[in-house]
């Protein structure tokens, strides 16, 4: 890597931290171009030219803090040594990310994110690939097994992950009525209910 690409990447670092720390402190209103320039120390001019706009910005901000969820997830999952633990697993890896990125995690699952996700799921999709493979590599296997119900992957990844975002939502949202660590207890064996099969 050249020396001009190196500042490239100490400027775009820079940006994103920012971004973050700003939406950190004033939420989605607070994220002006103005506002994360003046964080950053960094020119109006270098942000456009590396993100094209805030809202370039902010996207690339939330696409990086959710391939660092997704690649947890797919670590915490290819390490456990059985299916049932692998849930276990995933559940309390979100949750953990939950408590200990609160704002990366609220940025990720924030209004605006779902916006783009409605507009450009596909896209947003593809730019995982990676990691959403690893995903139904790891699943396709316990169906032929029998130890993951005969379902389509996309279910499967639904019921896995759909209660663990609804639990995180809520407490992202300001809402303390559900325990994390009761969550984690608790999610796990109600979710194998609904995915678990019959090794064969």
């Amino acid at each position: 890597m050249t020396p001009k690409q190196q500042r490239g990447e100490a400027t775009v670092d820079r940006l994103l931290d920012a971004a973050l720390r700003v939406y950190a402190e004033s939420g989605e209103q607070g994220l002006t171009v103005s506002a994360v320039t003046k964080a950053s120390g960094v020119s109006l001019g270098s942000l456009y030219h590396h993100f094209g706009s805030i809202d370039g910005l902010v996207l690339t901000l939330a696409h990086r803090w959710l391939g660092r969820l997704l690649g947890e997830l797919v670590t915490a999952l290819q390490a456990a040594p059985t299916t049932r633990e692998a849930i276990d697993a995933v559940v309390r890896t979100y949750l953990a990310f939950i408590r200990e990125h609160p704002d990366a995690a609220r940025l990720v699952h924030s209004p605006m994110a779902d916006r783009h996700s409605m507009e450009s799921g596909q896209e947003q999709r593809d730019a995982q690939e990676a990691r959403v493979s690893a995903f139904a590599l790891w699943v396709q296997p316990r169906i032929d097994s029998g130890e993951l119900a005969p379902l389509p992957l996309p279910l499967i990844e639904s019921l896995v992950l759909g209660p663990v975002v609804a639990v995180a939502r809520r407490r992202l949202s300001g809402i303390h009525d559900v325990d994390l660590d009761e969550a984690a207890r608790i999610l796990p064996e109600r979710i194998w209910l609904s995915v678990g099969g019959e090794p064969t």
